[in-house]
Protein backbone atom coordinates (compact mmCIF):
# COMPACT_ATOMS: atom_id res chain seq x y z
CA UNK A 1 0.00 0.00 0.00
CA UNK A 2 1.46 3.63 -1.06
CA UNK A 3 2.37 5.31 2.01
CA UNK A 4 0.32 8.93 1.67
CA UNK A 5 2.20 12.42 2.91
CA UNK A 6 0.80 14.96 4.50
CA UNK A 7 1.52 18.33 5.39
CA UNK A 8 1.43 19.86 8.94
CA UNK A 9 2.49 23.31 10.30
CA UNK A 10 5.88 23.02 12.18
CA UNK A 11 4.26 24.63 15.48
CA UNK A 12 1.61 21.16 15.31
CA UNK A 13 4.84 19.47 15.98
CA UNK A 14 5.23 18.45 20.04
CA UNK A 15 8.01 16.34 20.87
CA UNK A 16 7.21 12.92 19.07
CA UNK A 17 3.49 13.88 18.69
CA UNK A 18 1.79 16.21 16.03
CA UNK A 19 -1.69 17.58 14.62
CA UNK A 20 -2.71 17.42 11.22
CA UNK A 21 -5.53 20.06 10.60
CA UNK A 22 -8.86 19.80 9.02
CA UNK A 23 -7.91 20.22 5.44
CA UNK A 24 -5.35 17.62 5.81
CA UNK A 25 -7.96 15.69 7.96
CA UNK A 26 -10.55 16.13 5.43
CA UNK A 27 -8.23 14.41 2.85
CA UNK A 28 -7.07 11.64 5.17
CA UNK A 29 -10.24 10.59 6.38
CA UNK A 30 -12.76 11.16 3.40
CA UNK A 31 -10.21 11.23 -0.09
CA UNK A 32 -7.41 8.29 0.81
CA UNK A 33 -10.24 6.88 3.89
CA UNK A 34 -7.18 6.12 6.12
CA UNK A 35 -7.68 4.34 9.67
CA UNK A 36 -6.43 5.07 13.21
CA UNK A 37 -3.02 2.62 13.08
CA UNK A 38 -2.39 3.60 9.23
CA UNK A 39 1.20 4.66 8.67
CA UNK A 40 1.97 7.54 6.91
CA UNK A 41 4.16 10.60 6.04
CA UNK A 42 4.47 14.05 7.06
CA UNK A 43 6.31 17.09 5.96
CA UNK A 44 6.62 20.21 7.93
CA UNK A 45 7.25 22.66 5.22
CA UNK A 46 10.91 23.43 6.21
CA UNK A 47 13.16 20.71 4.84
CA UNK A 48 11.89 17.53 7.37
CA UNK A 49 9.94 14.69 6.75
CA UNK A 50 8.87 11.87 9.59
CA UNK A 51 7.40 8.24 8.88
CA UNK A 52 3.86 8.57 11.34
CA UNK A 53 1.06 6.24 12.81
CA UNK A 54 -2.28 7.56 12.81
CA UNK A 55 -3.26 7.37 16.65
CA UNK A 56 -6.81 9.30 16.03
CA UNK A 57 -9.00 10.87 13.62
CA UNK A 58 -11.27 13.82 14.60
CA UNK A 59 -13.93 15.80 12.73
CA UNK A 60 -11.03 18.64 12.57
CA UNK A 61 -8.47 16.82 12.98
CA UNK A 62 -6.29 13.83 13.27
CA UNK A 63 -3.32 13.25 15.64
CA UNK A 64 -0.52 11.36 15.15
CA UNK A 65 2.83 9.79 16.99
CA UNK A 66 6.36 9.96 15.21
CA UNK A 67 8.01 7.20 14.86
CA UNK A 68 11.10 8.49 13.56
CA UNK A 69 12.58 10.99 10.70
CA UNK A 70 12.74 9.76 7.05
CA UNK A 71 14.78 11.50 3.95
CA UNK A 72 12.17 13.28 1.33
CA UNK A 73 11.89 11.61 -1.85
CA UNK A 74 13.30 14.97 -3.50
CA UNK A 75 15.58 16.52 -1.71
CA UNK A 76 16.42 20.04 -1.81
CA UNK A 77 18.98 21.44 -4.64
CA UNK A 78 22.13 22.62 -3.78
CA UNK A 79 21.33 25.71 -5.78
CA UNK A 80 18.79 28.12 -3.55
CA UNK A 81 17.08 29.34 -7.03
CA UNK A 82 13.96 31.60 -6.24
CA UNK A 83 11.99 32.95 -9.56
CA UNK A 84 10.38 36.72 -9.97
CA UNK A 85 7.91 36.73 -12.97
CA UNK A 86 5.51 39.89 -14.31
CA UNK A 87 1.39 38.98 -13.84
CA UNK A 88 0.44 36.86 -16.68
CA UNK A 89 -2.93 36.39 -18.43
CA UNK A 90 -5.23 33.51 -17.52
CA UNK A 91 -3.61 30.53 -15.38
CA UNK A 92 -0.12 30.89 -16.52
CA UNK A 93 1.09 32.01 -13.25
CA UNK A 94 -0.62 28.65 -11.81
CA UNK A 95 1.42 26.81 -14.20
CA UNK A 96 4.55 28.26 -12.98
CA UNK A 97 3.88 27.99 -9.14
CA UNK A 98 3.14 23.91 -9.83
CA UNK A 99 6.10 23.35 -12.07
CA UNK A 100 8.42 25.69 -10.39
CA UNK A 101 7.84 23.32 -6.95
CA UNK A 102 8.49 20.75 -9.34
CA UNK A 103 11.93 22.24 -10.50
CA UNK A 104 13.31 22.69 -6.67
CA UNK A 105 12.90 26.63 -7.14
CA UNK A 106 12.46 27.79 -2.93
CA UNK A 107 10.43 31.12 -3.62
CA UNK A 108 8.38 32.62 -5.86
CA UNK A 109 7.79 36.54 -6.22
CA UNK A 110 5.28 38.03 -8.61
CA UNK A 111 5.51 41.58 -10.18
CA UNK A 112 4.02 44.27 -12.18
CA UNK A 113 6.06 46.06 -14.86
CA UNK A 114 5.51 48.99 -17.34
CA UNK A 115 4.31 46.66 -19.94
CA UNK A 116 2.14 44.25 -17.40
CA UNK A 117 -1.56 44.19 -19.26
CA UNK A 118 -2.82 42.47 -16.00
CA UNK A 119 -4.26 44.62 -13.32
CA UNK A 120 -3.25 43.04 -9.86
CA UNK A 121 -7.01 43.86 -8.85
CA UNK A 122 -7.63 40.70 -6.38
CA UNK A 123 -3.80 39.73 -5.42
CA UNK A 124 -4.90 38.38 -2.44
CA UNK A 125 -7.06 35.76 -3.53
CA UNK A 126 -4.17 34.93 -6.27
CA UNK A 127 -1.90 34.85 -3.64
CA UNK A 128 -3.46 32.30 -1.70
CA UNK A 129 -4.12 30.13 -4.41
CA UNK A 130 -0.56 29.85 -5.51
CA UNK A 131 0.09 28.59 -2.05
CA UNK A 132 -2.46 26.42 -2.01
CA UNK A 133 -0.66 25.39 -5.59
CA UNK A 134 2.48 24.89 -4.12
CA UNK A 135 1.23 22.89 -1.48
CA UNK A 136 -0.34 20.81 -3.25
CA UNK A 137 2.86 20.28 -5.95
CA UNK A 138 5.11 19.64 -2.63
CA UNK A 139 3.45 16.78 -1.96
CA UNK A 140 3.12 15.18 -5.34
CA UNK A 141 6.71 15.87 -6.41
CA UNK A 142 8.24 14.42 -3.27
CA UNK A 143 9.96 17.58 -1.47
CA UNK A 144 9.41 18.34 2.22
CA UNK A 145 10.11 21.86 2.10
CA UNK A 146 7.53 24.86 0.71
CA UNK A 147 7.77 27.24 -1.73
CA UNK A 148 7.48 30.59 -0.38
CA UNK A 149 5.21 32.52 -2.78
CA UNK A 150 5.97 36.30 -1.74
CA UNK A 151 3.76 39.57 -1.97
CA UNK A 152 3.43 41.64 -5.30
CA UNK A 153 5.75 44.33 -5.60
CA UNK A 154 6.69 46.29 -8.61
CA UNK A 155 9.91 45.54 -10.91
CA UNK A 156 10.96 49.50 -9.56
CA UNK A 157 10.86 48.64 -6.42
CA UNK A 158 11.99 45.10 -6.64
CA UNK A 159 15.13 46.29 -8.39
CA UNK A 160 16.20 49.20 -5.67
CA UNK A 161 15.68 46.32 -2.88
CA UNK A 162 19.53 45.78 -2.20
CA UNK A 163 20.39 41.42 -2.84
CA UNK A 164 20.64 39.74 -0.05
CA UNK A 165 24.21 38.01 1.32
CA UNK A 166 25.56 36.34 -1.88
CA UNK A 167 22.32 36.47 -3.91
CA UNK A 168 23.04 36.65 -7.70
CA UNK A 169 20.17 38.50 -9.77
CA UNK A 170 19.63 37.36 -13.55
CA UNK A 171 17.60 39.58 -15.63
CA UNK A 172 15.86 37.64 -18.56
CA UNK A 173 15.23 39.47 -21.76
CA UNK A 174 14.72 38.91 -25.80
CA UNK A 175 16.47 42.02 -26.10
CA UNK A 176 20.08 44.11 -25.01
CA UNK A 177 21.46 41.25 -23.34
CA UNK A 178 24.96 38.85 -22.48
CA UNK A 179 25.20 35.19 -23.60
CA UNK A 180 23.97 32.72 -21.01
CA UNK A 181 27.41 31.42 -20.61
CA UNK A 182 28.74 34.44 -19.33
CA UNK A 183 26.95 33.95 -16.01
CA UNK A 184 28.77 32.64 -13.15
CA UNK A 185 28.23 30.15 -10.83
CA UNK A 186 26.29 31.37 -7.78
CA UNK A 187 25.01 29.47 -4.97
CA UNK A 188 21.72 32.03 -4.65
CA UNK A 189 19.99 33.17 -7.74
CA UNK A 190 16.89 34.81 -8.70
CA UNK A 191 16.03 34.53 -11.84
CA UNK A 192 13.63 37.63 -13.32
CA UNK A 193 10.92 37.01 -16.07
CA UNK A 194 9.10 40.09 -17.70
CA UNK A 195 5.79 40.34 -19.23
CA UNK A 196 4.29 39.32 -22.81
CA UNK A 197 5.00 42.55 -24.45
CA UNK A 198 8.83 42.52 -23.08
CA UNK A 199 10.63 45.07 -20.76
CA UNK A 200 10.82 48.73 -21.19
CA UNK A 201 14.14 50.44 -22.19
CA UNK A 202 13.80 51.82 -19.02
CA UNK A 203 13.33 48.90 -17.09
CA UNK A 204 16.72 47.48 -18.61
CA UNK A 205 18.49 50.30 -18.05
CA UNK A 206 17.72 50.63 -14.83
CA UNK A 207 18.68 46.68 -14.19
CA UNK A 208 21.89 47.52 -15.96
CA UNK A 209 22.67 50.60 -13.43
CA UNK A 210 21.94 48.47 -10.30
CA UNK A 211 24.36 45.68 -11.46
CA UNK A 212 22.02 42.73 -12.82
CA UNK A 213 23.08 40.31 -15.48
CA UNK A 214 20.86 40.20 -18.47
CA UNK A 215 20.81 37.74 -20.02
CA UNK A 216 19.55 36.36 -23.78
CA UNK A 217 19.36 33.24 -25.00
CA UNK A 218 19.65 33.39 -28.93
CA UNK A 219 17.95 30.42 -30.98
CA UNK A 220 14.72 30.31 -29.66
CA UNK A 221 11.83 32.75 -28.89
CA UNK A 222 10.01 31.98 -25.83
CA UNK A 223 6.69 32.89 -24.58
CA UNK A 224 6.88 34.35 -20.88
CA UNK A 225 5.64 31.35 -19.68
CA UNK A 226 7.48 29.21 -21.79
CA UNK A 227 10.63 31.06 -20.51
CA UNK A 228 10.27 30.76 -16.76
CA UNK A 229 9.66 27.18 -16.45
CA UNK A 230 12.55 26.54 -19.18
CA UNK A 231 15.16 28.49 -18.28
CA UNK A 232 14.27 27.69 -14.42
CA UNK A 233 15.50 23.89 -15.91
CA UNK A 234 18.66 24.97 -17.54
CA UNK A 235 19.90 26.60 -14.23
CA UNK A 236 19.04 23.40 -12.27
CA UNK A 237 20.70 21.65 -14.89
CA UNK A 238 23.78 23.74 -14.16
CA UNK A 239 24.11 25.07 -11.15
CA UNK A 240 21.65 22.76 -9.02
CA UNK A 241 21.10 18.80 -9.17
CA UNK A 242 19.09 18.53 -12.04
CA UNK A 243 21.42 16.82 -14.58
Amino acid sequence: METRRFYVRPDEITGAQGILDEAETHHLRDVVRLEVGNRIRVFDGVGNEFSCRIEEIERRKTRFSIIGPVPPESPESPLDLRIAAVLLKGDKLDIIVQKAVELGVRSFRPLVSERCDVRPDGISKRLQRWRRIALEATKQCGRAALMQIEDLISIDEFLQTPAAGDETRVMFSERSGRNFNSLLKSKQMTAIFGPEGGWDDRELEMAKNVGLAIITFGGRIMKADTAAIAISAILQNRFGDLN
